[in-house]
């Protein structure tokens, strides 16, 4: 009976490519790029290597299935820094929308704890959607309600941007907050330090 069910180390080896590098590298010919990003052209794989080894560098196979593969002359190290530092960086780029929702007549508790949670939310680099609903006849109180959310504004004033003027969309009030743009800079610094810690070598 066929095993239909999927290769889990397949599914890994996809997401983690291994790199070659060096005497692992297979190819007879390589296309050749040197250290400072000038083509250098098809070479002999012993060639690229010896180049390599002149500058005290590393011949890195960036396009495997290429015919034939390119080759770039570069440290090994550096080159898994800035591609995980890519992935990161896109990883980054696919925000995420959190809602935190709020009634017109919220305690001042349970107000300060969701406000506390959206400041979370956008220190992790999501935007944050607060919707104030109203029940029934409640609908007479939307002044409160933008009030709230004039009182959100100004408490997120270090963490948030207002995208747009808060607007009644149906039983709700709704306002979309982006971290501000001093918030994205520490949360840039402190990956960067993170990453930099990780690079140290005791």
């Amino acid at each position: 009976m066929a095993n239909n069910r999927p290769n889990r180390n397949h599914a890994k080896t996809q997401k983690s490519p291994f790199i070659r590098c060096n005497d692992r590298i297979r190819s007879p010919e390589v296309r050749l790029i040197d250290a400072e990003g000038n083509m250098i052209g098809i070479v002999s794989i012993d060639e690229a290597r010896d180049k390599a080894r002149r500058v005290g560098l590393d011949l890195i196979e960036i396009s495997p299935h290429a015919v034939p593969p390119v080759c770039r002359i570069l440290d090994f190290g550096k080159y898994q820094y800035e591609t995980t530092k890519k992935q990161k960086t896109s990883k980054a780029s696919a925000v995420k929308v959190k809602e935190v929702k709020f009634r017109f007549c919220t305690e001042t508790h349970d107000y300060e704890t969701k406000l506390r949670h959206i400041i979370e939310f956008l220190s992790d680099g999501n935007k944050v959607k607060i919707s104030v609903f109203f029940k029934g006849r409640e609908l007479d109180q939307t002044q409160l309600g933008f009030e709230l959310v004039q009182k959100v504004t100004a408490g997120l004033a270090n963490y948030a941007t207002l995208d747009a003027e808060a607007k009644l969309v149906g039983r709700n009030i709704v306002a979309t907050y982006s971290p501000a743009k001093s918030l994205r800079q520490r949360q840039h610094s402190q990956s960067d330090a993170e990453d930099n810690l990780k690079n140290t070598v005791l």
